[in-house]
């Protein structure tokens, strides 16, 4: 989309990306390059498309800004469409199993031969190599392979599933634009491409920081839920309020600590960082007694003016209405959809976020799409006519 006459260009505009991913990881990597002001052409099937087109108030806030074509890859003309847009094109993304895209026709040596400078990505659970390369699986699957699930939860308790796609997110999405951004700078310097292998199980497991520092110090992690960052800590945890509510306190450093003790008169006892596990709970069994005596409320107006890292355990609905959020603009009002969705959440100088165009229906663009490679209209009707749009 062109830009206004004089008004900078957004940061990845130029930057055309074909997209066959599905469901979540990959649609929300893509979404932020279409938020950043890439082409994202969202290819699908001409059947079921992306399943997630069921789920409509959760398909629709991860494929705004996108375009949509249905292409049936495994026809001959499919292929042959499909290797016209990549002439034109920076970044493939792909969310199908190793060997699939090959089979298929269009792996990325296909594709490279077209098009040497294409950054060609592949999302999956385990990576294009190793034993567990063909397994089906969802977040939690490499969560609980990269040691995670292990480590959520309460102490003495079993472990918990988060309501937050962590391998979906951090690996499949987060570090999938980490590499194709990369590979596209790489790319932009020496005209060639890159192959860029993300596997979700892979980077949750990079990402596992504490229970790995914890094996290397000790030969194992600690026990779920007493790990410094998972409640082994009085000053680090979580404390039910009067009302059955719940402040998160987050007073790692004693600066923060003495001004919690100074703010609820605690003894001096507390007001120390001790290292024994049994002046920890002592302090913790205080502070549970303390917080139980007031609403979560009442609390926060106590705290008001005190830096000690207190903050209350909102809703999804409460974080909505919350002025800071608000203030940051971090939700954003579509045209044609209910509710609101998550703003584009990285803040750029000379970039201003905005909802260009809803989700797209499916294979709503194909008449634009192809007039842009040059077809007329009696030849998309023909393509149409075939089955392969």
């Amino acid at each position: 989309m062109p830009e206004p006459s004089g008004q900078r260009a957004k940061p990845l505009s130029g930057i055309r990306v074909l997209d066959l991913t599905r469901l979540l990881p990959g649609p929300v990597c893509s979404l932020h390059l279409a938020d950043m002001g890439a082409d994202v052409i969202k290819v699908e099937d001409p059947g079921a498309g992306d399943y997630a087109r069921a789920m409509r108030g959760y398909f629709s806030p991860i494929n705004r800004n996108k375009r949509s074509l249905t292409l049936d890859l495994k026809q001959p003309r499919g292929r042959e469409l499909f290797l016209e847009l990549v002439r034109d094109a920076q970044v493939v993304m792909e969310g199908f199993r190793p060997g699939v895209m090959r089979r298929l026709g269009v792996d990325y040596e296909r594709v490279a031969e077209v098009n040497p400078g294409i950054v060609y990505c592949s999302i999956t659970g385990y990576g294009q190599s190793g034993p567990y390369r063909d397994r089906a699986g969802h977040d939690l699957n490499y969560c609980a392979y990269a040691g995670i699930v292990d480590q959520v939860g309460a102490r003495d308790g079993p472990p918990v599933i988060p309501n937050f796609q962590i391998a979906d997110i951090l690996g499949g999405s987060l570090s999938a634009i980490m590499g194709i951004l990369a590979a596209l700078l790489d790319a932009q310097r020496s005209g060639r491409g890159r192959y860029v292998d993300v596997a979700m199980a892979d980077c949750a497991l990079a990402h596992n920081l504490m229970p790995m520092t914890a094996l290397a110090e000790r030969g194992a992690p600690r026990p779920r839920g007493t790990d410094f960052l998972s409640g082994g800590l009085p000053w680090y945890a979580v404390y039910e309020t009067a009302d059955g509510r719940y402040l998160a306190l987050g007073a790692l450093e004693f600066k923060f600590w003495q001004a919690l003790g100074a703010a609820m008169e605690l003894p001096d006892w507390a007001r120390t960082q001790p290292e024994g596990e049994a002046e920890r709970e002592r302090i913790r069994a205080e502070l549970v007694r303390r917080f139980k005596t007031r609403s979560r409320d009442d609390w926060l107006r106590h705290f008001a003016d005190v830096d000690c890292c207190l903050a209350p355990v909102l809703t999804i609905a409460e974080a909505r209405q919350d002025a800071h959020f608000r203030a940051r603009g971090m939700f954003a009002e579509v045209e044609g959809e209910a509710g609101s969705q998550f703003a584009f959440p990285v803040r750029l100088s000379d970039f201003e976020f905005g909802v260009a165009c809803a989700a797209p229906e499916q294979g709503q663009h194909n008449n634009q799409v192809l007039r842009e490679l040059g077809y007329s209209a009696a030849q998309i009707a023909a393509l149409r006519e075939e089955g392969v749009v």
